[in-house]
């Protein structure tokens, strides 16, 4: 089988389930992923993957590798133009699932919401329902490698810190991201110190929360790997995180997760997903702005407010989001 999703971190992360529950439900098949070559972290140590083909902007060349490997099956997790062409390519039988674009443009567009009350995650599933493999309802898969858990250890010893909250600030777009004045006003609210996990894109913003909080602050912004950044995350007593890959792993990890969202909706059906199992349920807590006529804006992003006052973000109440993070942490007993 060739599984299909070339991006991106968060879309990576949850086609796990469907991973683990081919392997476990298909034992007999061997599991190939086609993934671009800079999100292969990710999912490199995932064991239900038998192994990776790597995409690396020459679809021409990517083809007649995979003709090489004789598939039987491609399962289609992402749906794209690039997918497409695989598939008519490769010319064997192939599953997709509904990837409801034109509903999501008419909930951006018009405001009318025929989406269904679905995540992401069962929609995958559709894909693999002719397979007769089935959502064990076990949540995403991320393995902290033993060497990486002692190195986030190591960091945590470093500045002196035992229990500290993460706050996730990145996102891709603008409009994804809290300003870096309300995660200051949280951050003076806490009792614990405030790790600042992030790329390099948001070293800016990072060092306008550390400068100007009362709070300890972290900034480890452009310091850490994706895969280091979960590590570290992965000590947290809970995460702050926008609507980003971060915030799946968060989930995957079984954090509590306290996920704000700005110009896209959890109605799209990218909200963290857990294990049924999970406490972290009704721990976690999703943060929006509701009533805004203009949200949502854009099911991806955008480079900044297209009405300018960017109310998704700016009406976040801090204090909301204070008493999330505290609640049922150590803490506040």
């Amino acid at each position: 089988m060739l599984l299909i999703r070339l991006s991106s971190f968060g879309d990576i992360i949850l086609t796990t389930p469907v991973l683990r529950c081919l392997r476990q439900q298909k034992p007999e098949a061997e599991i190939h992923f086609l993934i671009k070559k800079k999100y292969a972290a990710i999912l490199e140590n995932n064991p239900y993957v038998d192994k990776f083909i790597y995409y690396e902007n020459n679809l021409s060349e990517c083809i007649s590798e995979l003709k090489a490997e004789n598939y039987e099956i491609i399962i289609d997790l992402h749906k794209n133009i690039r997918s497409f062409i695989i598939r008519s390519k490769l010319q064997i039988k192939a599953y997709s699932f509904p990837k409801l674009n034109l509903l999501k443009l008419l909930l951006v567009k018009l405001k009318i919401n025929f989406l269904p009350h679905e995540h992401l995650i069962d929609r995958y599933f559709k894909a693999v329902r002719k397979l007769n493999v089935f959502n064990d309802h076990e949540g995403c898969d991320y393995l902290i490698l033993p060497d990486e858990n002692l190195k986030a250890i190591d960091i945590s010893s470093q500045y002196g810190i035992q229990k500290f909250y993460v706050f996730a600030i990145g996102g891709t777009y603008f409009t994804k991201r809290m300003p870096a004045e309300k995660f200051t006003l949280i951050a003076d609210k806490l009792n614990l110190p405030v790790v600042l996990l992030g790329g390099s894109n948001d070293r800016n913003n990072a060092d306008i929360i550390a400068s100007n909080s009362i709070n300890r602050i972290i900034n480890l912004c452009g310091q850490l790997s994706i895969r280091m950044s979960a590590a570290v995350l992965n000590l947290a007593e809970a995460v702050l995180t926008h609507d980003t890959g971060l915030m799946h792993i968060a989930a995957a990890l079984d954090k509590k997760v306290i996920s704000v969202w700005g110009n896209t909706v959890p109605d799209f059906g990218m909200t963290p997903y857990f294990a049924n199992k999970s406490e972290k349920v009704n721990q976690s807590e999703i943060i929006e702005v509701k009533g805004l006529k203009c949200r949502p804006c854009s099911k991806l992003g955008k480079s900044k407010c297209p009405k300018g006052h960017f109310n998704c973000m700016q009406l976040i109440d801090e204090e909301v989001v204070v008493n999330s993070l505290m609640r049922k942490t150590n803490d506040n007993k």
